[in-house]
């Protein structure tokens, strides 16, 4: 045996240690190729051309895109669509008001009539994906410049996306994988009328709210349903009164047959974003850097918010869905950093990196191309660590100040010239009007001011000086380094924080008028805050980081070189793709089990009217007691919730659960809080990703909510 095949089998059997078969997010079209053999084994009884195909309606055409970050599904022939709650939840705080208030109450549309447009919202379906990589990379090679190179790969891009839009028709995007070893087109259909039909109260739609967030046991009914509308010839169009619910390819048959350990499960959807393939150099940023700076920032600001929310229902009802942006990621970035640690991951990267550095050196052609590598990251990382903290505390301090915001809306104004003629001004005038509107529609200026205070110390005392933006030397001179009185200050002068005079202002506005925005403090923050960003921390962080993508490409294609036998998985890019694995049980720690599944009872055990949270509502409490569950019970119960033990993360909050028929059996909505590293590193015995129980959904929809006409619409399989 060779030297080199033995240092191949130590290798292998090094990362079989934590790469399990329920790991990965795979390529659809390749399913055939590398997974359907393994998904039969587990429980599968379709073929791949079931999951994806272009000739024959497949489950990719009931599968969707919802917004920006979330997978919807199609479960009927009209069109109708379940996601997430958490997916819905700003459409519903939109739509919500201390008169109208669907986030407490709950919505439910009794005819077509009744649903709510959602000017905005749109679902996009994959008509077909392919392997540009040839294309793509036709004309450059390794030993090319990388300006060059991403300047031939921008303009190959451009003719292929123009081709397969057709003018304009479908929405054409190619993508990296692999770190760009390998690129896929992408071409989508986009529709643009999309209607909210149903939403349980939010104490059924996120019970628990953020306590329960990531954590099992679990018992959050996370379920909003919405309908797609098209133009007479089923085509996507602007919201008109005059369209009609969309006629789909292809619906999901809904189960309530129910899950048992050890079931098939597979999950379709739009996963976001995972890092599968960092050194250790990264991870060791992202965990003693990045991770414990952002958790500490958005502490503050969840305290900040939850306080003046638990003391005024106005405010409860504007920030809503900014506090479950804020406190989702807080959450997990603790679980993450958790699960890092536990498994040594910086460790293990060590460990595999020394194995490949051995494996790069033992051949002089794999040395000249892979020998230096891991020297190079050590290098670039202990650079880009400084610029990676001043971007973190950059983005989630200056950048997402509510006044930032707000004043960032005034650019439009500032832009306009003197030889601007009236119909523009006008137009651009309503614009920023509209704009204006809708921020202050959820915005609470004492709250706002709060968080403004503690984020701009808490960036003056963490980040390094030469990252300081010049509105810093303001508050050292003026205000002694006394952030309360440089508070106090910039939100009584400026007329861009009071509502009232910004409506007085463009209402009498006039091109003369731009020189009072500009020397409007808000403004002038606003100004300061992107300038030391785009001058002294962007571009050398952009500069870093491209140097840390050209290593990763080369050191992804050295490790699948290496591992000949390894079937890799690219990293999740907001693409299609397929996990799945079964329905398991749970165990978070030593001494530790959990059932796979949780029931109505279990709701009822949390119950607490003095908790939002916590609050059941008194009619579940009644269908309870009353045992008046129709035929969505199992032995006598209402399951609520179950785990399995697919491979997820963000974006794939609303996707599908598939069982082995192809029947719809639950809605994936979040991961365990002790797997939460599973972007980073997954580990089989602890990444469980947690779907509702598609019968709770249809038993809230039906006995809850008195919407059981939807019902008839869905195929339901007994």
């Amino acid at each position: 045996m060779t030297k080199y095949k033995i240092i191949t089998i130590i290798i292998i059997l090094f990362i079989s240690q934590f790469v399990k078969a329920d790991e990965g997010m795979w390529i659809p079209i390749l399913l055939k190729k590398y997974n359907i053999e393994d998904m039969k084994k587990k429980g599968f009884k379709l073929n791949a051309e079931d999951i994806y195909s272009v000739n024959n309606a497949s489950m990719k055409d009931a599968v969707m895109i919802f917004g920006g970050g979330c997978t919807a599904e199609l479960i009927s022939d009209k069109g109708l669509i379940i996601t997430n709650h958490h997916c819905g939840f700003s459409r519903i705080q939109a739509h919500s008001s201390l008169k109208n208030d669907y986030l407490t109450n709950g919505f439910w549309a009794m005819s077509n009539k009744e649903e709510l447009p959602n000017p905005g919202l749109t679902v996009t379906f994959l008509e077909y994906m392919e392997d540009v990589t040839k294309k793509v990379l036709a004309n450059v090679n390794d030993n090319m410049d990388e300006a060059e190179r991403q300047m031939i790969i921008a303009a190959e891009i451009i003719k292929i996306k123009a081709e397969a839009s057709k003018n304009g028709k479908f929405v054409a995007k190619v993508k990296p994988f692999f770190y760009g070893n390998e690129y896929y087109l992408f071409v989508s259909k986009v529709y643009r009328d999309v209607r909210l039909v149903g939403a349980p109260p939010s104490s059924i739609g996120k019970f628990g709210g953020d306590t329960d967030n990531w954590m099992w046991p679990r018992h959050t009914g996370d379920f909003s349903m919405f309908r797609i509308y098209a133009d007479k010839n089923n085509e996507p169009a602007n919201y008109s009164p005059d369209n009609i619910p969309y006629k789909p390819k292809k619906h999901f048959p809904i189960s309530i047959k129910g899950v048992k350990k050890g079931d098939f499960t597979l999950v379709f959807g739009y996963p976001g974003r995972t890092q599968e393939y960092l050194t250790s150099y990264a991870i060791k940023m992202i965990s003693k850097d990045e991770n414990p700076h952002q958790i500490k920032i958005r502490q503050m600001k969840i305290d900040v918010m939850s306080n003046d929310m638990n003391n005024d229902p106005a405010v409860r009802i504007k920030y809503a869905a900014k506090y479950a942006r804020v406190s989702n990621y807080w959450k997990k970035w603790i679980g993450e950093n958790k699960g890092l640690e536990r498994l040594n991951a910086i460790q293990k990267k060590k460990n595999f990196e020394k194995k490949f550095t051995k494996w790069a050196n033992s051949n002089q052609n794999r040395k000249n191309t892979y020998g230096a590598l891991l020297p190079k990251y050590k290098s670039i990382y202990d650079k880009l660590t400084p610029y990676a903290l001043a971007n973190a505390y950059f983005y989630e301090t200056l950048y997402t100040m509510e006044i930032v915001r707000l004043s960032s809306i005034f650019v439009k104004l500032t832009r306009l010239y003197e030889k601007s003629d009236e119909k523009k001004i006008k137009k651009t005038v309503e614009s920023v009007r509209r704009s204006v509107k809708g921020f202050y529609k959820d915005y609470n200026k004492s709250t706002d001011m709060k968080i403004f205070k503690q984020a701009l110390k808490m960036y003056y005392d963490n980040v390094d000086k030469k990252f300081h933006p010049a509105l810093f030397n303001l508050v050292e001179k003026k205000f002694k380094g006394d952030f309360d009185k440089y508070t106090k200050y910039l939100y009584k002068k400026s007329f861009i924080a009071n509502e009232k005079k910004v409506y007085t202002f463009l209402d009498k506005f006039k091109l003369s008028h731009i020189k009072k925005i500009k020397k409007d403090p808000a403004y002038i923050f606003y100004g300061d805050a992107l300038d030391i960003y785009y001058k002294e921390i962007n571009p050398k962080s952009r500069e870093l980081h491209q140097k840390v993508e050209k290593l990763n490409r080369t050191y992804v294609k050295g490790q699948r070189l290496m591992l000949k036998d390894k079937v890799f998985y690219p990293d999740a890019n907001s693409t299609l793709r397929v996990a799945y694995g079964q329905v398991d049980d749970y165990k978070p720690k030593d001494g530790v089990k959990y059932l796979h599944y949780t029931t109505l009872e279990g709701i009822m055990e949390k119950d607490n009217p003095n908790i939002y949270d916590y609050k059941v509502p008194k009619k579940l409490k009644e269908l309870f007691i009353k045992k008046d569950y129709g035929q969505y019970a199992e032995n006598g119960q209402i399951h609520v919730c179950f785990t399995a033990s697919n491979h997820t993360t963000g974006g794939n909050s609303g996707s599908p659960v598939i069982n082995g028929d192809g029947h719809l059996i639950g809605v994936n909505f979040d991961r365990c809080w002790e797997g939460t590293m599973s972007d980073i590193m997954f580990d089989p015995e602890r990444c469980r990703n947690i779907s509702i129980d598609i019968r709770y959904a249809l038993f809230i929809i039906d006995k809850f909510a008195g919407a059981g006409y939807l019902l008839n619409e869905m195929t339901i399989i007994k």
